[in-house]
């Protein structure tokens, strides 16, 4: 079933016009934008959950096209179905001994312009596991993100070769022993960090708060839809 701005305004007594205004006040993302990314994560689930075809998927998530589903799932996932349902079977989380000789490993999807920052990712004490940073250019966690690190852990990170622009950072860490796809789909036990608000790159310099504090995530997060990490 697909859910308009008015259905959801109805079930919040709102009228469409304020439900989305509140709605994107609270969110940060408007509402049409957040319903899309949760139809994509629903998706994303059933691809690494269930043999159902790609087709099949397409159609209970909401979608009548299997073209522009496989489109837009690209789009804000970062790989088409079929090739992320592949190297989700193949792939195997680096462990914290492989990674263990370098804090952090970065890699960037922008020419090098010169921007740079540093930033600080915090974690709860008892914390051990993996964390991947990603730089977006809106507040919601989907497509390829514009730069991107992997930590083994809470501690400073670097994001380089940026352009000038307004950028949100998310964070998503997965505790060891990880259970499988747990990189893909939020799970028990995973933490996720978001920036407090944008970044801004000027003439290569940044404004804006890049510290993370990891925390449990919630109801109200928008959905981490792209494929970390394999984009």
């Amino acid at each position: 079933m697909s859910l308009s701005l008015e259905d959801l305004a109805d079930i919040a007594h709102l009228s469409p016009y304020h439900f989305s205004r509140v709605f994107h006040r609270l969110i940060g993302v408007p509402p049409s934008e957040f319903l899309a990314a949760l139809r994509m994560d629903a998706a994303k689930r059933l691809l690494l959950t269930t043999s159902l075809s790609v087709t099949d998927i397409c159609f209970e998530v909401g979608y009548t096209s299997l073209g522009s589903f496989t489109t837009r799932f690209t789009q804000l996932v970062g790989l088409p179905p079929r090739q992320l349902r592949q190297v989700a079977e193949d792939f195997a989380m680096p462990s914290l001994d492989s990674l263990h000789d370098s804090n952090s490993y970065t890699f960037c999807h922008v020419p090098s312009l010169g921007g740079c920052f540093f930033g600080r990712v915090s974690a709860p004490s008892n914390f051990a596991g993996l964390i991947f940073v990603g730089l977006f250019p809106k507040p919601i966690p989907q497509g390829r993100p514009a730069c991107c690190t992997l930590l083994h852990t809470p501690g400073w990170y670097l994001m380089k070769s940026l352009p000038d622009g307004c950028y949100y950072i998310f964070a998503v860490a997965i505790p060891f022993p990880a259970e499988r796809h747990a990189h893909l789909l939020l799970g028990n036990g995973l933490f996720v960090g978001i920036s407090q608000g944008p970044l801004f790159i000027c003439n290569g310099k940044m404004s804006g708060q890049p510290d993370i504090a990891l925390r449990p995530p919630r109801l109200t997060d928008p959905p981490i839809v792209v494929a970390l990490p394999f984009v």
